[in-house]
């Protein structure tokens, strides 16, 4: 067997092997281009009015070429709450755990929180709004739930027990009182932060704790009274 024909063969395989990675890469950023503009769109307008026709004239690439990568709709909104997570990490709980006392911990949570929210407005107005009208966000609201048992169960600790302390922090921490005390009340970051402190701690306050108060889980039977 001559060298050249050696020779030849090698740069014939060597040739395929670069176009099948030259491919692979062209897919993988195609993909890419599909989620930034699928993750611009739900920033700026909102997942329920994000249609297939904006994504591709966004991602300059035709319809099909998105259905090809996402064939479902579950798997694009996976895709770009992965990546919008990615870019915007919310507050680590964990971290909050080292923080002894309990409304030094309750403080930097909220402050951490709110920041995050400042960032992260109008992605997450636009997620809230249109989950109530499109099934598939149901992802986006399972991750909420994991998350915000997390920030519940570090602020909990070293608290006293009180009938009304998980549901005070549920609404200290939530996005719309933040939203609330921010736009309709005009605070700034600080002042909300203290004024949501002071929420948790007045409403518990003000509370016998061994008095049961009744919440709708308990009325329509879904879990036992605590």
């Amino acid at each position: 067997m001559s060298n050249s024909f050696i020779i030849d063969v090698r740069e014939m395989t060597e040739k395929r092997t670069y176009t099948k990675h030259r491919r692979a890469e062209s897919e993988a950023e195609t993909r890419a281009h599909i989620i930034e503009a699928t993750v611009a769109l739900h920033e700026e307008v909102g997942p329920a009015r994000t249609t297939i026709a904006a994504i591709a004239e966004r991602a300059g690439v035709h319809r099909p070429t998105v259905y090809r990568h996402f064939p479902t709709v579950e798997g694009l909104l996976g895709a770009c709450s992965g990546h919008w997570v990615e870019l915007h990490p919310p507050p680590d709980p964990a971290s909050w755990a080292a923080v002894d006392d309990p409304d030094e911990r309750l403080c930097r949570a909220l402050d951490e929180l709110f920041a995050y929210y400042e960032a992260t407005e109008a992605m997450t107005r636009n997620v809230l709004r249109d989950a109530a009208v499109m099934p598939e966000l149901e992802i986006y609201g399972d991750q909420f739930r994991e998350y915000f048992a997390a920030v519940t169960e570090v602020l909990l600790a070293g608290r006293a027990a009180d009938s009304l302390l998980e549901p005070a922090l549920t609404l200290a921490t939530a996005f719309e009182t933040w939203q609330t005390m921010t736009q309709r009340a005009d605070l700034e970051r600080a002042g909300a932060v203290a004024l949501a402190v002071a929420l948790v701690n007045g409403v518990t306050r003000a509370t016998d704790a061994t008095t049961p108060i009744p919440r709708r889980r308990d009325v329509d039977g879904r879990h036992d009274s605590h």
